[in-house]
């Protein structure tokens, strides 16, 4: 590909810098006016049109999220806000009706966040249900249910999780999220592709999305709002506290590093890129219940993290966009030892953390999958070079590095792919009777690629050429997890169709993984 410049129209370029300008004022202490525009005012509408959300949890907290937004679709990106801060009184309590409130207080909604609110709350007990609203003026929130983790170390009898990914609004209905807030979970695992950055092909019924691609914030603000109103998305947010991550269609597709996609022709500027990289993830973090230390600084945003579970889960949420080297164009390249996914400092933080790691299960949340996928039928091999395989070396460091630390039941959650597989990780994926590292569990999508089936063509060349593939599935869901001290299960949550809503909800197959013996024990399908 060209290393030119991309030439970006004038106007495009200065909303971009604009926004990154603001950036450096936005992470002030505090805006100066800020002690003048507390007293509380009416809002000229629905304050709480894009619901509430929980996040990741602690053993005495959580984050309490919300964003104050009258008039999502505004087009100015304000969402029909004034600009100046607005307190929101919150509420916790320890039951629905909110009788026995145990914490209260108020938060400052400020414009140059989006009115957004990220409460950190503390001095909760550990592994506990509670209940959480916000009070703007005489507007109250809709009531959000949410669970604090238990002590690091208590041993439990089980964890239980749902993870997802890939949300495409313009491919379908998020009825699985409709089911998933029916599901008695600990926590919600979100692998990325919250939002599509593309143009609005493909309405299904519902309203149209910008026909243009997203490049400023107010781009990005406007994207997050319409899937945001989507009543599905926002009972599952509702309904367990989320632990998130990003990967690439929150910014653009395939980026890597400082470079836009590789299918940009000609090259964008990095510094450009780094840019929209700015709005992108202000954006995202404005719309999600992440905690102050994820705040994004201009193009940089803190995503990887630890949260522990009892002495049941260790979950390691990866960052597999920011640190990695951009994709080859010579797939012969990929064993370069001096090639980067995760870089050197998340890698060296995550193979300590699992070195040291207590619990029965060790989980990392990771956007793309990283076990070996030969696309091609026969002698001849092809590798997807967006993936752990286009990073080949970096992925034997880190599976090299699991088996010399001789980490146990280590299990890899992943999105992305719009498909369904279980899989074992081998030490050597040319070699059959190499050492199994772990299991990992690919998750379809939400909604994106339409439809689905139960198997494609792909899925039928997968498994013949994969043998470490045990399961596979293209049809959309999610996937459960019930993770206990003798073994786990994953069940793979499917809908038949998204492109009409309401589609009923039944378990395709479950996966089963023993304590103590990495790969599939066996699937119940």
């Amino acid at each position: 590909m060209s290393q030119s410049s991309l030439v970006v129209p004038r106007r495009t370029f200065l909303t971009l810098t604009g926004v990154a300008a603001g950036g450096a004022v936005m992470l002030a202490a505090e805006p100066a006016s800020a002690t003048v525009l507390r007293e509380s005012r009416a809002l000229p509408g629905n304050a709480f049109t894009l619901g509430v959300a929980s996040g990741d949890p602690l053993p005495d907290g959580v984050v309490l999220w919300t964003r104050l937004a009258p008039e999502p679709l505004a087009t100015d990106g304000l969402s029909g806000m004034p600009r100046r801060i607005v307190p929101v009184r919150w509420e916790v309590a320890e039951d629905e009706r909110f009788r026995r409130v145990v914490r209260t207080g108020t938060a400052l909604a400020e414009p140059d966040w989006g009115h957004s609110v990220h409460v950190e709350v503390t001095g909760l007990r550990p592994d506990r249900v509670y209940w959480y609203r916000f009070q703007v003026a005489d507007q109250v929130s809709p009531v959000g249910r949410t669970r604090t983790a238990p002590r690091p170390g208590l041993a439990l009898s089980e964890v239980t999780f749902a993870f997802a990914s890939c949300q495409n609004y313009a491919d379908g209905y998020f009825t699985a999220f409709d089911h998933m807030s029916r599901e008695d979970l600990d926590f919600v695992l979100h692998l990325g592709d919250y939002i599509y950055e593309g143009g609005g092909a493909g309405t299904i019924g519902r309203a149209h999305l910008p026909a243009a691609e997203t490049f400023s914030l107010a781009d990005y603000r406007i994207r997050y709002s319409q899937y945001k109103l989507d009543p599905s998305l926002q009972a599952a947010h509702a309904s367990a506290p989320w632990v998130v991550a990003p990967d690439d269609h929150e910014v653009e597709n395939n980026w890597a590093g400082n470079h836009s996609q590789p299918d940009t022709e000609p090259d964008q500027d990095p510094a450009v890129f780094r840019l929209r990289r700015a709005a992108a993830y202000q954006a995202y973090y404005e719309n999600l219940p992440l905690r102050r230390s994820s705040m994004p600084h201009g193009p940089e945003m803190q995503v990887f993290r630890r949260l522990q579970f009892g002495d049941v889960l260790q979950l390691d949420v990866l960052d597999t966009r920011r640190h990695r080297d951009r994709q080859l164009t010579d797939p012969s390249l990929r064993w370069d030892p001096s090639r980067q996914m995760l870089g050197a400092e998340q890698e060296a933080w995550l193979l300590a953390g699992l070195g040291t790691s207590t619990t029965v299960w060790n989980v990392l949340g990771n956007q793309i999958f990283s076990f070996e996928a030969d696309h091609t039928a026969g002698p001849d091999e092809r590798y997807g070079m967006d993936t752990w395989d286009g990073y080949a070396a970096a992925r034997q460091r880190l599976f090299d590095g699991v088996l010399e630390r001789g980490v146990e039941n280590f299990l890899i959650v992943t999105g992305d792919a719009h498909r369904s597989v279980a899989a074992d990780l081998k030490q050597d994926f040319g070699n059959s009777g190499s050492p199994t590292v772990g299991t990992e569990f690919l998750g379809t999508s939400i909604s994106s690629g339409g439809d689905g089936t139960d198997m494609d063509a792909l899925g039928h060349t997968w498994l013949a050429e994969n043998p470490h593939m045990r399961f596979h599935n293209v049809q959309r869901g999610y996937q459960l997890c019930r993770l206990r001290r003798d073994d786990m299960q994953t069940d793979y949550r499917v809908v038949p169709y998204v492109r009409q809503p309401d589609g009923p909800i039944s378990t395709r197959a479950s996966v089963f993984v023993e304590t103590g013996r990495p790969g599939v024990a066996h699937v119940s399908a």
